[in-house]
């Protein structure tokens, strides 16, 4: 069973910038891809930015150029830091993680509330 823990979420205008931090109970090198997604009230759960084993990122056309993923095997952990945030932006942000075994299985985290003000 793989944990994942987020942490970083928080209050902040229009504009500011965080960094959300995903840290793994296991090897990350065996999770691929893993990344970030976020649930707005009322709105169903979007994909946000995801990184491969290899470092191939992707990136929802909403937060292309603002928002950056990043991993560090070292420390088991995957971050996500949020730049020229908008009100819009806000919302829960789930880290998500993928390990194939002989089946597809997706781990979760328990989500980092992101509010942003106008």
């Amino acid at each position: 069973q793989v944990q994942l823990v987020e942490s970083g979420g928080g209050l902040v205008q229009a504009g500011g910038s965080l960094r959300l931090s995903c840290a793994a109970s296991t090897s990350i090198f065996m999770l691929n891809p893993m990344g970030w997604y976020r649930q707005a009230p009322g709105k169903q759960r979007e994909l946000v930015a995801t990184i491969t084993r290899s470092e191939d990122t992707n990136y929802a056309d909403s937060v292309k150029g603002r928002f950056t993923i990043s991993r560090d095997n070292a420390k088991d952990t995957v971050y996500l830091q949020m730049n020229s945030l908008r009100p819009e932006d806000t919302a829960i942000y789930y880290c998500n993680a993928k390990l194939i075994l002989n089946r597809l299985i997706d781990y979760w985290g328990q989500g980092t509330q992101v509010t942003v003000s106008s």
